[in-house]
């Protein structure tokens, strides 16, 4: 009886403690979860605002403000969705001392934006071809910035090249790079349908690596033109083409920089002033389209950085503003007519600057003005700094070729440039090639 006595008393002790433990572990389990909880959202709150450049609204720094953040869109008026996604391990309750408002009672949850890319897709795909050229290969190039020409081995042997082009209008012009189509015998596009139609060649320019090609056909789907001049670092595009001859191939990514020369042909009359951008592009995608969320053509991609030959990370499209510019004249007078200005150029720097004793660091140097130029005419001066041209501020060569390509001989384009430090206004009427 002693020894049952005993039993029962130690087992009515350890019931009494696992309760006792178990209560406190309930009174002591919330805030630790709400800590974890916390940091996870401010961590994804931060990693978020750095990618989407977004901004979290609210004016209140509590928990309840921090877990109820929508997260702005940095594309906004750029056909960006308004649909948003609920982030699942950011439902935080707000502390017991905090009176929550009716809107933070009903949702506590972290918000982020998304956006829909699959009806941009849908809408620019059926104006994108792939391009089959049957020709002679050349050399394989040693410049580490290859071109996006497919296909082909080297030493004059025939071979199957492959690229990609746009449609412009809805009776069968196509626009794509003069490197997929020059020197070929015979062209082929298929559409996104897959019909498959013979192309003759309509024009090229060299100075801009454009052509443009007729197929014979009506009612095809075209793709509208947007302005690459309103195109900002940091916008998101598409990259359309048809890549290692994957047909349809869609890409996405943002504009990492704008008005890139990257010196590809060594000759000082080629028009570089690329759109630079992250999204995937490979050989292939040479002469297809990059497009803004709004479904507009605001780029011919044409060349990558790459010591490999296939994508690296970033890739260059010619802006579509002088794309239509080149397109519009080999239509109308069968070759480009291009103004210039008839003079030798480079970039300021800090040591230009410090040199002539500039006040900033913008604008190009002209170095030297050619006799009878259409800068000479103008009045343009050696040691001038141009700093706006058609009213256009200028801040690199790359702009500078680039505004200037888009104009005719005899247009009169209004020039400002900086002399002894102040602007002085100029209209200079354009030549032709000098």
């Amino acid at each position: 009886m002693k020894h049952l006595t005993i039993l029962l008393s130690f087992l009515l002790v350890g019931l009494l403690a696992l309760l006792f433990f178990e209560n406190q572990q309930q009174n002591s389990a919330t805030p630790p979860n709400r800590l974890l909880k916390l940091k996870a959202a401010d961590r994804m709150e931060a990693h978020r605002g750095q990618v989407l450049g977004g901004k979290a609204l609210g004016s209140s720094p509590s928990t309840d403000a921090r877990s109820n953040a929508l997260l702005a869109p940095n594309v906004a008026g750029a056909g960006s969705s308004s649909a948003y996604a609920t982030a699942p391990d950011a439902n935080v309750a707000a502390p017991a001392t905090a009176a929550p408002s009716p809107s933070a009672s009903a949702s506590a949850e972290l918000m982020v934006p998304m956006m829909d890319l699959t009806s941009v897709a849908e809408r620019v795909t059926p104006a994108v071809v792939h391009i089959k050229a049957v020709g002679f290969a050349e050399e394989p190039s040693a410049n580490p910035w290859q071109d996006i020409f497919g296909g082909g081995q080297g030493g004059g042997r025939p071979s199957l090249s492959s690229g990609s082009g746009v449609i412009l209008s809805s009776n069968g012009y196509i626009v794509t790079n003069k490197h997929v189509v020059e020197d070929t015998e015979e062209i082929e596009v298929i559409l996104n349908d897959r019909r498959s139609f013979k192309a003759k060649m309509v024009g090229i320019d060299r100075f801009t690596d454009i052509a443009v090609l007729k197929i014979d056909a009506e009612g095809l789907e075209s793709m509208r033109y947007g302005d690459s001049d309103q195109v900002k670092v940091g916008e998101w595009v598409l990259a359309v083409g048809n890549p290692f001859n994957l047909a349809s191939t869609v890409t996405a990514g943002i504009i990492s920089a704008k008005a890139r020369n990257l010196g590809l042909s060594g000759d000082n009359m080629q028009v570089e002033s690329f759109l630079q951008t992250d999204a995937a592009v490979n050989p292939g995608n040479s002469g297809g389209a990059l497009v803004n969320l709004k479904g507009e053509l605001i780029g011919i991609n044409t060349a990558i950085a790459t010591p490999t030959g296939v994508f690296a990370g970033y890739s260059f499209a010619l802006p579509v503003n002088l794309v239509q510019k080149v397109v519009q004249d080999i239509l109308e007078f069968g070759s480009v007519q291009r103004g210039f200005l008839g003079v030798r150029i480079q970039d300021v720097d800090s040591d230009v600057a410090e040199r002539m004793n500039l006040n900033n660091v913008n604008g190009v140097l002209v170095v030297e003005v050619n006799n009878d130029s259409a800068a000479d005419e103008g009045g343009i001066e050696p040691g001038d700094i141009i700093i706006k041209v058609a009213d256009r501020v200028i801040n690199n060569t790359a702009e500078l070729q680039e505004i200037v390509s888009r104009f005719r001989p005899d247009d009169i384009i209004g020039v400002t440039v900086k002399r002894n430090n102040k602007p002085v206004s100029l209209d200079v009427r354009l030549k032709g090639a000098f």
